[in-house]
Order: structure tokens, then C-alpha cells, then sequence
């Protein structure tokens, strides 16, 4: 499952996991969230209601590019630095590297660093949206 992220007028890829929290996060889209700091480390944004916490594992650990789902609070995170294991951290997905024919691995990294660091900034208003 791919997604957009819009931000700043620019989208990015993201691949969603096949899990059913991932899932559960797939059928409510497109949604728009106000990504708030948190810790230096991420942007969350509260969902409500909270996602499925199915076959869930009991927790993660987090990359830089990772989306996650924080079930004890029940908010969406994108790290913008890497982060230890949490309990009740559920992985949905990670900051797409993939590439087209037109884009180089080059300019694929970059703009995976360039979406890093507009989630290191100020509160960000952004747009997930299923993608074919």
C-alpha cells in the first residue's frame, strides 16, 4: 500500500506495511492533521477513533522516515530521528526510496532528507492520501 504525505505543497511516498493497524490507517484516507512536535524526535497527530490494534506487536523501534501508530495514546508519529524501542509503538510504514525512471537514487535520498527536515521544524500542516 503506497501513500502521499503533502506538505509545503509537495508530496512524498510512503509504503504502508501489511498489518492490519496499517490497514486500518489506509481506509481512513485522504485525511488532513496538524503534525506537532513531540520530544525532538517526531511529529504526531491524534486519530480519532483509535486505529486497530490487531495482531499488533507488543512494541517497536523507530527510524528516521518510519510512520508509526502510538496505541497507549492513540496517535500517528513520523520520526524525524531514530528512536528506541516503545511499548505500544506499532509500525505502519516508512518514507519511500523508490525510485521512478526519471529519478535518480541521488535526487530519491535527497528528497527523503528534504521531507526529514520539514518534520524537524514547526508545526506542520499535511495530507495523507492513498496513491495507486
Amino acid at each position: 500500500m503506497n501513500i502521499s504525505v503533502t506538505a509545503n505543497g509537495k508530496a512524498y511516498r510512503f509504503t504502508l506495511l501489511d498489518n492490519p493497524t496499517a490497514k486500518d490507517f489506509y481506509a481512513r484516507l485522504p485525511l488532513k492533521l496538524t503534525l506537532k512536535d513531540y520530544a525532538n524526535t517526531e511529529k504526531i497527530a491524534m486519530l480519532e477513533p483509535k486505529l486497530t490494534k490487531a495482531q499488533a506487536p507488543k512494541g517497536t523501534s523507530a527510524k528516521r522516515g518510519d510512520i508509526t501508530y502510538y496505541a497507549p495514546w492513540g496517535n500517528l508519529a513520523l520520526f524525524y530521528r531514530d528512536y528506541g524501542y516503545a511499548d505500544g509503538l506499532i509500525p505502519l510504514g516508512t518514507l519511500s526510496n523508490e525510485t521512478s525512471n526519471e529519478t535518480s537514487n541521488e535526487t530519491s535520498k535527497a528528497m527523503s532528507d528534504e521531507f526529514v527536515e520539514l518534520l524537524s521544524g514547526k508545526d506542520l500542516e499535511v495530507v495523507f492520501d492513498k496513491q495507486p
